[in-house]
């Protein structure tokens, strides 16, 4: 087995959405570690939140198990050429969409460019998040609130429906949740009410989608140390991520790649409705 970081981590402040590029230690993604076995051969992935963290880790999980693969990101340019290097050198195509989510406008474009591209969406996994720390209540602007929800959240409401018609049956849209969607950081208050969010929209959704044979199904991963981390909480916290859970440490992104991996796959092909905990030993109601 192998050995991950554990805390505590050095100092390491950055400006928001954060470069994986400047992390310590550098998160794994998978580049060397993770071995596909054609799990999803001839699927067409796209994947929102791409290109560092987690996103990276499921592009490069989806690349090596056979899916090409759509990114869709902010404005990391740096941190999405390198998951697109790791993309192509698994063989597969790979397709950048960068734009603010929170754009109505942006959210169909990167639906309708993926489909020019690659003629249908077989996986769709929704990932990108944003999130602030806030020690007290008045302190969280009303602009912050919305563009929270709408990154979070509304996003995912305007991707589903525009992808939709361009998936068949069998198809699976993975939504990323999180463990504070049952158990709140009050510290994380607009980010922790989206993931709640996000669980409930996902179980609904799957209730409606069933007759069409679409497969929903959310992924609540705990502390994961991805570039959110150091570019949205404060150095105390940063330096102590991850260690009053269970296994003492945060988890690395590859960890959480397998999960979107079976979901994405037929394997789960009667498998809707439901939340996976990535958590390190800390459960979810």
């Amino acid at each position: 087995m192998r050995e991950y970081p554990k805390p505590p981590f050095p100092s390491q402040p950055q400006s928001v959405p954060g470069s994986q590029a400047k992390m310590e230690p550098y998160p794994d993604c998978g580049e060397q570690s993770y071995t596909g076995h054609g799990r999803l051969e001839g699927k067409i992935a796209l994947i929102t939140g791409g290109d560092s963290g987690i996103g990276r880790a499921v592009a490069i999980a989806y690349a090596r198990e056979g899916a090409d693969v759509a990114i869709a990101y902010l404005d990391e340019h740096e941190d999405a050429k390198e998951t697109e290097r790791w993309v192509l050198q698994a063989g597969r195509r790979c397709l950048l969409l960068p734009g603010d989510l929170g754009d109505k406008q942006t959210c169909y474009d990167i639906v309708d460019k993926t489909v020019a591209e690659f003629g249908n969406i077989d996986i769709l996994v929704n990932n990108a998040a944003f999130q602030m720390s806030h020690e007290n209540f008045e302190d969280i602007s009303d602009d912050e609130w919305v563009m929270t929800f709408n990154v979070n959240m509304t996003a995912i409401f305007r991707i589903c429906q525009r992808a939709l018609p361009h998936m068949k049956p069998g198809g699976s849209i993975i939504n990323t949740s999180s463990v504070n969607s049952d158990d709140p950081s009050p510290a994380l208050l607009p980010y922790a009410t989206t993931k709640g969010a996000i669980a409930n929209f996902t179980a609904g959704l799957a209730q409606m989608l069933g007759k069409k044979g679409i497969r929903v199904n959310s992924v609540a991963p705990g502390p994961i140390w991805t570039p959110l981390i150091p570019a949205t909480m404060p150095d105390e916290a940063v330096k102590n991520f991850g260690s009053s859970y269970p296994m003492g440490r945060p988890g690395q992104p590859v960890e959480v790649a397998p999960i979107y991996v079976l979901l994405g796959s037929d394997e789960s092909s009667y498998i809707s409705g439901s939340r996976y905990a990535v958590t390190g030993g800390k459960p979810i109601l």
